[in-house]
């Protein structure tokens, strides 16, 4: 998911950081609601920045995609403190991440698009989908990581797709999200436990 320096244009680039701030800026003003209502909130803020960072900087590089596999994080922290806020506090990690060769300066807001808006969201909405559906806690946090994992990655593809291979869209997305799925899979599992 690290889609890193280089690989995007740059026009891809600014269309996916503006989408990516549109996201923070939102879950920047729901976190200063939050931290007005219950002083503590910030501690368990700082907290999921801290776990999304260290779950997500595990990765395995996928050759076949320029980026890597990891798991995400994301909808387990947006489960525990809303998905507008996982987003701000995803952004921040991918940040700190390019420091570490993971992603790029130029691409923290498509990074950002498809961990810390896609997977939140998707795993977020799967989670709240299968409780309103009657599914155990357990089982419905699980499912949310998995989903929210798996769609990061179908997300990045389409990212690397569209910038790469504008005309041959379909194809490219199906060849860089098989590229994704050996890797992905067992780690979506992983991710379906730990969250769950």
């Amino acid at each position: 998911m690290h889609i890193i320096d280089g690989i995007l244009s740059p026009e891809w680039c600014i269309v996916w950081y503006i989408l990516a701030t549109v996201f923070v800026l939102v879950g920047a003003r729901e976190i200063s609601k939050n931290r007005k209502i219950n002083p503590t909130y910030m501690s368990l803020v700082g907290l999921l920045g801290a776990a999304i960072f260290v779950i997500s900087v595990w990765h395995i590089p996928v050759p076949v995609t320029g980026s890597c596999s990891h798991p995400v994080g994301t909808p387990l922290a947006a489960i525990i403190i809303g998905p507008f806020p996982t987003v701000v506090i995803s952004a921040i990690a991918i940040f700190f991440q390019t420091f570490l060769g993971h992603g790029g300066i130029t691409t923290i807001g498509a990074n950002t698009f498809s961990m810390g808006i896609v997977g939140t969201f998707t795993g977020f909405l799967t989670f709240w989908s299968l409780r309103k559906g009657g599914a155990s806690i357990w089982l419905s946090a699980g499912m949310g990581g998995l989903i929210g994992d798996l769609m990061t990655y179908v997300t990045a593809a389409f990212e690397l797709s569209i910038a790469l291979h504008p005309s041959n869209l379909w194809t490219w997305w199906a060849a860089f999200t098989i590229g994704y799925l050996p890797t992905q899979i067992p780690l979506a599992i992983l991710e379906f436990g730990f969250t769950a």
